[in-house]
């Protein structure tokens, strides 16, 4: 048995996973899940049937992780080897940006594509992101001034939010800023990303051509 089981569908935030896998060297077996038909192995681990979802077969018992911010930062610990975490004077800005990727800028970006971006003072207080222009100006400015999240050294932080970033300027949902885009092409320039893409995209046509 591998050492990890990862639940995924390669049209899904489970491209940010097996990024992370690659990255961390992981050793471990994928179970594509289709969406209308969810094998009840997979909600046993996950209830609300969402991926990705990972189970670390550890020597100590099976652990289910759940949401792919998570995911990355358990695969960073559990895996150290890879080099992933950050040292003392990384810390800070790999959770800062970590968890800023998670929340605000996803919050943001999926409540503008909704059609709801806070104007009004008293709205951008309650939203939790502020408004779409300022969480973007947040991290276009730390982007401008380092060449990764915690500087000029790549982390597990990077796979989370590279993803966000990935994502967003591919399906036009971020602007193209020149920030962004030179950060998201230092992160697709990675061996690791490129062997998760190649993978995902050959399931994509697979799925497509059925």
């Amino acid at each position: 048995m591998a050492q990890f089981t990862f639940f995924t569908n390669p049209m899904s935030r489970g491209q940010i996973v097996r990024w992370a896998l690659h990255e961390a060297g992981a050793d471990y077996d994928a179970m594509l899940i289709d969406w209308q038909d969810k094998p009840a192995v997979f909600l046993e681990c996950n209830p609300m049937g969402k991926v990705p979802t990972i189970i670390h077969h550890a020597p100590f018992g099976d652990r289910v992780v759940t949401e792919a911010a998570a995911i990355c930062a358990y695969l960073a610990e559990v895996l150290p080897q890879a080099g992933l975490l950050p040292d003392d004077a990384e810390r800070a800005d790999y959770l800062r940006w970590l968890f800023f990727a998670a929340g605000p800028l996803e919050q943001a970006i999926l409540a503008k594509h909704l059609g709801f971006d806070p104007q009004e003072p008293r709205q951008q207080m309650m939203a939790g992101f502020g408004s779409y222009e300022r969480t973007l100006a947040a991290l276009e400015g730390h982007l401008e001034h380092n060449t990764y999240v915690c500087g000029n050294r790549f982390t597990m932080a990077d796979v989370y939010v590279g993803s966000q970033v990935d994502w967003g300027l591919t399906f036009g949902t971020l602007p193209d800023r020149p920030a962004f885009a030179a950060y998201a092409e230092r992160c697709r320039s990675r061996d690791a990303y490129k062997a998760g893409k190649a993978i995902d995209n050959a399931l994509i046509e697979r799925m497509q051509a059925s």
